[in-house]
């Protein structure tokens, strides 16, 4: 007698012998218990995963004589029969080579005549995606009012290739693919059953091979048995399937997060050496980073990952010595690199040119490390450039209007709104207030900021003096929001209208929305506590003000300070370009004197 491969004689013949499969399984049987099975079952999933199994099951179980316990009994006459392949009453078709419409023709004359033995005629037509469109449409009426004596069932790989006017008229079954677990513990009990002795570390790397497939495994299994004796290892397995045992892969993952190009060259040329595949080590290699990306990104990465325990204990140390940034350039670069390597005249050089790309993701710093380096820097410049005399405090004026002079730069306390060279002159109110007898006279500033006094028609609150709080109140509702009012312009009120000024309509152009500015309206009405309407616009257009003609000194103000070899380096460390300046209060000084009266 000629040999029979595992994947026949362990082909299951009940649906207790199914793998994988037990939600489908218990439709069916609910299906049989209940006289509920439909006239037309649809069966697909990947390859095998038990579509073709499952319609002969099906089959045997509609016509099994022993109805007594739960079909089929695998002993009358129809199960033993449909067993043997020797069913009159069961037509198994294969589509890829019965696809025209004369087979279909002929199928349907047949299915006239009642069943010769059996309870129902039964029609499995395997991989029915392969029939032409004139077959399929001479199968449309027949599939939706068959006879009461036929029962249709179909199994495919490919459900889209299917027309939806058959897909309409069956009851569809999705086999999944069989879990990593489930092919283990199958082949375990296949290996112990054939008298092999396999460590569960081989049968892992069978499994892993199979990717969801029984028979794929099986397949395997059988060529792993046919090359050793009574005993297979570890290192027969890989030798047979041609993988690369794992701990290659640690060992290359780890010298290239820690930057070591030679070691990694070194493994490389070991593998190469063995005459494995360079497409498959690299899928593997991709394989194994995309293992310590969930173990960093999942809290149980044992689902998704499929190895064993040991192996998964070694993806979760190794993503723990790494940060997230680290990681993920790695995976990246990888992928890139795989990418050439399809189109590549010598894939092992561009392999390693990925390798050399690969090993500068250890020196990717998180953003958190790189600002706090950035402000230990500014503070050691802070210490070696001179700072900035505290302004003297300016004696009183008995001019009504307080102006910088040209070219003045201000430097405002914290609480004090920012002013920049293109502000236009502030208007000091003349209105006599019962607290201060001189009308006229300006009281000493704070040290580092400058009040002035508002207007009585002002709410309740002092815009300049409160503005600042006001950005943080909006910041508190709608941090976005309050970003962006920190680089406005001074703000003033005129005729009940908050006017927000900004350099650039860039910068301002998501509070002009309707929704955002309906938003800060509200926002000014509860904090100031006043009627307002807010008007946002940008310098020299709709809402903004001119800079007076002198526009020179702030020009070459800004050009130094981009070329400032601070700033140089901090756009070097972002890669990134200077896209607008503005003078900040450290470089401003307060000048105040009296506008000359035109």
């Amino acid at each position: 007698m000629s040999y029979l491969v595992l994947a026949r004689k362990w082909r299951p013949q009940d649906f207790d012998q199914v793998v994988g499969q037990g939600p489908v399984v218990r439709i069916l049987r609910n299906a049989i218990s209940r006289n509920r099975v439909p006239h037309a079952m649809l069966f697909s999933g990947v390859r095998g995963v038990g579509k073709t199994t499952l319609a002969r099951i099906m089959a045997k179980a509609l016509n099994c004589e022993n109805q007594d316990g739960a079909p089929p009994c695998n002993e009358c006459t129809s199960c033993r029969e449909i067993t043997a392949g020797t069913a009159i009453d069961l037509h198994e078709i294969d589509g890829a080579s019965n696809r025209g419409i004369d087979e279909i023709r002929e199928l349907k004359e047949n299915i006239r005549f009642l069943p010769t033995t059996s309870r129902y005629k039964i029609i499995i037509i395997d991989e029915v995606h392969m029939l032409t469109d004139p077959a399929f449409n001479a199968l449309l009426k027949t599939l939706e009012e068959p006879p009461a004596h036929v029962i249709f069932m179909f199994a495919t790989t490919e459900l889209h290739k299917i027309p939806v006017t058959i897909l309409s008229r069956c009851q569809r079954y999705e086999l999944k693919r069989v879990g990593f677990g489930e092919l283990v513990s199958f082949f375990k009990k296949i290996a112990e059953a054939e008298g092999v002795d396999i460590s569960e570390a081989a049968l892992e790397m069978i499994a892993r091979e199979a990717a969801g497939s029984v028979r794929d495994g099986l397949s395997l299994l059988d060529q792993v048995f046919s090359f050793g004796e009574d005993k297979m290892t570890d290192e027969d397995v890989r030798e047979v399937l041609g993988v690369v045992d794992s701990q290659v892969f640690e060992k290359l993952a780890g010298a290239l997060l820690a930057g070591e190009l030679g070691a990694a060259l070194e493994i490389l040329d070991q593998v190469c050496s063995a005459g494995a595949d360079l497409k498959r080590f690299t899928t593997d290699l991709l394989h194994f980073i995309r293992g310590l990306v969930i173990c960093l990104e999942t809290k149980d990465p044992a689902v998704l990952i499929e190895g064993s325990d040991r192996e998964l204990a070694v993806l979760k140390d190794l993503a723990g010595r790494h940060n997230r940034e680290t990681i993920f350039s790695l995976f990246d670069r990888l992928l890139k690199g795989v990418a050439e390597m399809q189109y590549a005249t010598h894939p092992r050089l561009v392999l390693e040119m990925t390798f050399a790309r690969a090993v500068q993701s250890g020196q990717v710093v998180p953003i958190s490390e790189l600002i706090a380096r950035i402000d230990e820097l500014l503070a050691a410049a802070g210490d070696e450039v001179p700072a900035v005399a505290e302004p003297p405090a300016p004696e009183k004026k008995t001019a009504e209007k307080i102006a910088p002079e040209p070219a003045a730069r201000v430097q405002v306390s914290e609480a004090t709104p920012t002013f920049t060279e293109e502000s236009p002159p502030v208007e000091e109110p003349s209105v006599d207030r019962p607290e201060d007898p001189d009308p006229v006279a300006v009281k000493e500033p704070e040290p580092a900021a400058v009040e002035v006094s508002a207007p009585e028609s002002e709410p309740a609150r002092d815009l300049r003096k409160d503005w600042d709080d006001f950005v943080a109140y909006v910041k508190e509702r709608k941090g976005w929001m309050g970003q962006v009012l920190k680089i406005c312009l001074p703000p003033k009120i005129e005729a009940g209208e908050l006017q927000i000024t900004f350099d650039d309509l860039t910068e301002c152009r998501i509070l002009l929305q309707s929704d955002n500015l309906k938003i800060l309206t509200e926002f000014a009405q509860d904090f100031f506590q006043i009627d307002l309407r807010v008007k946002v616009g940008a310098r020299g257009g709709d809402g903004g003000n001119g800079n007076g003609g002198q526009s020179g000194a702030p020009q070459e103000e800004r050009r130094a300070l981009s070329r400032d070899p601070l700033v140089q380096m901090t756009t070097e460390i972002f890669n990134g370009q200077v896209g607008s300046v503005r003078t900040g209060p450290r470089s401003r000084k307060i000048q105040v004197g009296s506008e000359e009266e035109s």
